[in-house]
């Protein structure tokens, strides 16, 4: 039986699609090849699922790192209030947290799959589960079907691909769709990970791993040009370097990441001058004490002895032996710490992918392939990419809800 269309992929994209092509009154097929629909955004916000973030569409825009320009006309049709509105018309609570962000009421990821399991199932979308897709079927330079896995062609009248980019691997984002829309003549901007922990060269983060640092400021640099710094919160880690801050930086990095550096300033609130009038405060009032301990209360207990080692200065120094010179050298520990970014951590780690699907390639308004007829793409799939708060799984349904709507 021909299906009018057919959607690859079970996550928010492919999901939002199906329901946007089943109501618009078409016969929708949803293919998904997991046991399961959902199974990357069930992990998604630590299991509690950021679904999108409350803000305007500018805000939203400029969270866009890579083709913002690309959404302006379908975040307009499908914005994060009619997500909203359909979640909440599915039977699930939602509420707004710091940052705007949005999460079930319930704090379980389970529940927004169910809301939109309870959209597939009211608009009448069948769905396949345990459905691998082989291949696109094409005929003159039109997308008129799919070949599944165990040799059974499927004909529609189109063709939706929302299997995702190459994260998190164990949810089924095993890179089947860029293959494919590469062999189907398409532009593939190279994948890399983002919003993802850096290795860093300097070995000294390990050795006080698990140390969460709450109001850091990092500078992100490339060659010698300061890209970005932003105060917030970051975590030394066996690897390196992650956390808020961290992540964010990542996304607006490019391979090679080892042209890239971190310089860390421990102690934003204070200039050097000030700084070093508290740690001769610290000295004073502990001048027969060992440096170690003298100074105790300017970063967490661990990270003591490890600053004064990237100062030079012995630990176990009387305070009130201390220097200007080692004084000086503390300061610069403390208010310029440099970091040489290795590599970015490995993309199965990556809460997105960076890259995809050309999106010159790609009609803005309709999410259809300027390439071959009939065939579309949506989700993370796609070369747009945003930062943390909710603003990927909403590019993911809108670029879906638009990508299933009639055109």
């Amino acid at each position: 039986m021909q299906q009018q269309v057919i959607v690859i992929g079970g996550g928010p994209a492919g999901m939002m699609a199906a329901i946007a092509a089943a109501s618009c009154g078409e016969t929708t097929l949803l293919l998904e090849k997991n046991e399961k629909l959902g199974k990357k955004l069930f992990i998604t916000g630590k299991g509690r699922c950021n679904l999108t973030n409350d803000c305007d569409q500018d805000t939203f825009l400029k969270n866009v790192v890579h083709h913002a320009q690309f959404m302006y006309s379908s975040i307009s049709r499908f914005d994060h209030t009619r997500l909203m509105d359909f979640i909440t018309d599915q039977g699930c609570r939602l509420k707004v947290e710091r940052g705007h962000r949005v999460f079930p009421v319930s704090d379980k990821s389970s529940d927004i799959i169910k809301a939109f399991e309870r959209g597939l199932g009211r608009y009448g979308v069948e769905v396949r589960l345990n459905t691998p897709v082989e291949s696109i079927v094409t005929e003159c330079g039109k997308a008129v079907g799919v070949k599944l896995e165990n040799e059974q062609v499927i004909r529609g009248e189109k063709i939706i691909v929302a299997t995702g980019g190459l994260s998190y691997r164990s949810t089924g984002s095993d890179g089947w769709g860029l293959k494919t829309a590469r062999r189907l003549g398409h532009d593939i901007v190279p994948c890399r990970p983002s919003l993802v922990g850096l290795k860093t060269k300097e070995n000294w983060p390990q050795k006080v791993q698990g140390i969460a640092l709450k109001n850091v400021e990092v500078t992100l640099v490339h060659r010698k040009k300061k890209l970005r710094t932003e105060r917030g919160e970051m975590l030394l880690t066996h690897f390196g370097v992650s956390g808020p801050l961290i992540l964010t930086d990542s996304a607006y990095m490019d391979r090679p990441a080892s042209e890239y550096h971190l310089i860390l300033d421990f102690k934003p609130a204070l200039t050097e001058k000030q700084l070093d009038q508290r740690i001769q405060r610290e000295i004073r009032a502990n001048e027969n004490k060992q440096i170690v301990h003298a100074v105790a209360s300017l970063l967490p207990k661990k990270l003591i002895p490890v600053l004064l080692d990237l100062a030079d200065v012995d630990q176990l120094k009387k305070a009130n032996q201390i220097t200007k010179g080692e004084r000086q050298r503390m300061i610069g520990a403390l208010k310029h710490q440099v970091l040489t970014i290795e590599d970015f951590c490995d993309i199965n780690t990556a809460i997105v992918t960076s890259g995809g699907v050309n999106v010159k390639e790609i009609n803005p308004k309709t999410m259809a392939s300027k390439k071959i007829e009939h065939l579309y793409f949506a989700g993370e799939i796609l070369d747009v990419d945003a930062l943390t708060g909710g603003f990927n799984i909403q590019i993911a349904a809108t670029t879906g809800y638009v990508a299933g709507m009639r055109s």
